[in-house]
């Protein structure tokens, strides 16, 4: 065999490459407001080129839906979870419903230290105002996620976060490469609550509206892990 046809040979039996800013930007725009073909077309990607995919989850109200979407596609696609050990009661039973609902392949990332052991040396989930907040957000939140992403090592990262949700998110892609260099995949950023309710009773799916997050603690707030990552 001649060299040019060797270097065909390999470029026909090489994997497949992964796609670019203009080929994410096209599915972005083809797909975005699509969420089931997005979906399909993330975890489709990761299948096709060997690359791990994750769904991260909070449980929040209509977690269900971007769950229930991933698992039709993959049914054992990692869920990774950042529990705070500062969710409602409702959350952690919603949580365990739905998992068993769905067979979630769930991870749960717990921070270093227990709730307890926390609070019992430096007191109650700090306020907004309080210096000792960013601290906190990192203990119990971004370094949870920082150590999924090392011991996970994703490549396609699927969320649930809506336009809707904040300014910030207002402004992103439905699919973007992230710092990280993860392919960042959001098949609901356009959906409305509405949609988000109307597929859970479509598909008889659970919900939780009893859902608070320390870290954020206001509705419309970042607490930095989708402006880092």
């Amino acid at each position: 065999m001649n060299r040019a046809a060797a270097a065909v040979t390999a470029a026909a039996t090489a994997a497949p490459a992964m796609p670019g800013a203009e080929e994410l930007a096209r599915v972005s725009a083809e797909l975005g407001h699509d969420a089931p073909a997005l979906t399909a077309w993330a975890l489709g990607l990761g299948q096709r080129l060997g690359l791990r995919a994750i769904v991260t989850t909070n449980f929040r109200p209509f977690e269900a839906v971007i769950l229930h979407m991933a698992c039709r596609v993959q049914p054992d696609v990692p869920v990774v979870w950042m529990d705070s050990g500062y969710n409602t009661a409702a959350t952690y039973r919603f949580a365990d419903a739905l998992t068993r609902q769905l067979g979630l392949n769930l991870h749960a990332y717990l921070p270093r230290r227990t709730r307890a052991h926390r609070e019992a040396l430096e007191g109650p989930a700090p306020a907004l105002d309080d210096p000792r907040h960013a601290a906190f957000t990192e203990e119990v939140k971004l370094e949870p996620f920082a150590r999924a992403l090392r011991e996970m090592a994703p490549r396609i990262w699927l969320t649930a976060l809506r336009a809707s949700d904040s300014d910030e998110r207002a402004r992103m892609q439905p699919v973007s490469l992230n710092p990280d260099g993860l392919i960042k995949v959001a098949p609901l950023l356009h959906w409305s609550a509405k949609d988000l309710h109307a597929y859970c009773q479509t598909h008889g799916l659970p919900n939780n509206f009893d859902y608070f997050d320390p870290t954020k603690a206001e509705e419309r707030r970042e607490c930095g892990l989708h402006l880092a990552h």
